[in-house]
């Protein structure tokens, strides 16, 4: 686009906001059709010419050159009225990465273009669970996100997941809802049902995406972070009653336990630490003991490889010859796959041995490994992760479980895979 024209489309958003200005540039004289936006703009402030005193309107603007216009007219928002409004909200949008490039932080930005933000992200999976068995899926998710005001935003996802193979219709439900207040630029405050890991490899031990119900405080400096909630886990398959795990998530919406936990890591630059803590505050499912998890995890970057692995222990079980009391992991990935980077990649491998006791369902992983461990003690597997982004916010994702032993039953050796087509916008 010719630099004349997209200043004479700026300046129709302006329209009304300043006054006559005298000739800013040499080259812009009274006679051109462009006149009066070049030199009211130039006036506010909005453009800018050359050293030389030209504008040179002929020549091509670049993305970059009109971020910094849509830059100095966010400034003037509160001018614009609400049409105007409207279509700087989209062009900011068009130009997010630009405006992050010149140092228009995102939190501004979305003050800046208005109080409701929105994102969102999809996939389309194929899952080989074993045993002969398959899913072709798909899933999309739209978060909302409300700025009340500089401290206070309030947040919510809308959720629709559909089965291709066996399903003709589906449901969107939102699956989160939650309000967030900031004290100072260290500590926040949760209320609602509101998202929670555990595990490293996407969550091995529990990634829900309904998380939890209840109330989260949390410090986070840059180095060190700090968090802890009371709440009641909010998995899906707790709705149907379903069995994952020896405990987990056995229980129906009138019949869940609270829980309580506590979380925090420090960031040593050689070295990541994590130490993660949940005790139920309830007995779950039918067990006589109150579980009470404690887990430990270490994350080492060397250059473009990563070393990471961590340890939990069910400190409640009983010695019992159906109970297995402890999970482990430990693994190497390498490199980095950048969502906005098209031919960025990375990739890790795990081994993972999981007990009965420990794991409590809603892994984030999409294999099916850890559902064997309904009828097993506990289940040890390889674990190969890999992500490339093929085009900028797309990226092709795949998982793959091996040499699968669940013991004390008769899966050894049931492979699973699964391979899908994610996308943010």
């Amino acid at each position: 686009m010719k630099k004349i024209l997209a200043i004479a489309a700026a300046a129709a958003l302006t329209a009304g906001v300043s006054a006559f200005a005298a000739n800013p540039f040499s080259d812009v004289s009274t006679d051109d059709w462009a006149y009066q936006a070049v030199s009211d703009l130039s006036d506010q402030g909005v453009v800018e010419g050359y050293p030389d005193g030209t504008f040179k309107g002929e020549r091509n603007i670049t993305r970059y050159e009109l971020a910094q216009i849509i830059a100095r007219l966010m400034a003037k928002e509160d001018q614009l009225n609400a049409e105007q409004r409207a279509t700087l909200d989209k062009l900011a949008g068009e130009y997010a990465d630009e405006l992050a490039n010149l140092g228009v932080r995102v939190s501004n930005l979305e003050k800046k273009v208005g109080n409701i933000y929105w994102s969102g992200d999809a996939r389309m999976r194929y899952q080989d669970k074993g045993n002969n068995t398959e899913s072709w899926n798909g899933r999309i998710r739209i978060n909302v996100k409300g700025q009340v005001n500089d401290s206070t935003y309030v947040q919510g996802r809308f959720l629709n997941e559909m089965n291709f193979k066996d399903s003709k219709s589906s449901d969107t439900s939102m699956d989160q809802l939650y309000v967030n207040h900031n004290f100072g630029k260290d500590f926040a405050v949760r209320l609602g049902r509101q998202p929670i890991v555990f595990g490293d490899q996407t969550g091995w031990l529990a990634n829900t995406h309904d998380g939890y119900d209840g109330a989260q405080a949390a410090y986070n400096n840059g180095k060190l972070s700090l968090a802890t909630g009371f709440g009641q886990f909010n998995n899906s398959t707790a709705k149907d009653g379903a069995y994952e795990g020896f405990f987990g998530f056995n229980q129906k919406d009138d019949n869940r336990a609270d829980f309580y936990f506590a979380r925090g890591a420090y960031d040593f630059d050689f070295a990541k630490l994590g130490v993660d803590y949940i005790s139920f505050q309830d007995k779950v499912a039918n067990l006589d003991f109150k579980p009470e998890l404690l887990g430990v995890n270490l994350n080492i970057p060397v250059q473009q490889f990563n070393v990471f692995g961590e340890y939990w222990k069910d400190t409640t079980a009983p010695s019992d010859d159906e109970i297995e009391d402890s999970a482990w992991n430990a693994g190497l990935s390498y490199g980095a796959a950048n969502w906005k980077k098209p031919g960025t990649w990375d990739l890790s491998v795990a081994y993972n041995k999981v007990g009965n006791a420990v794991y409590f369902g809603g892994t984030g992983l999409s294999t099916s490994a850890l559902g064997y461990l309904a009828n097993a003690k506990k289940v040890t597997y390889w674990n190969a992760l890999a992500n490339v982004t093929l085009q900028k916010n797309v990226q092709l994702h795949a998982e793959y479980a091996f040499d699968v032993d669940a013991h004390d039953s008769n899966v050894k050796d049931d492979d699973s895979w699964t391979v899908s087509l994610n996308y943010k916008f």
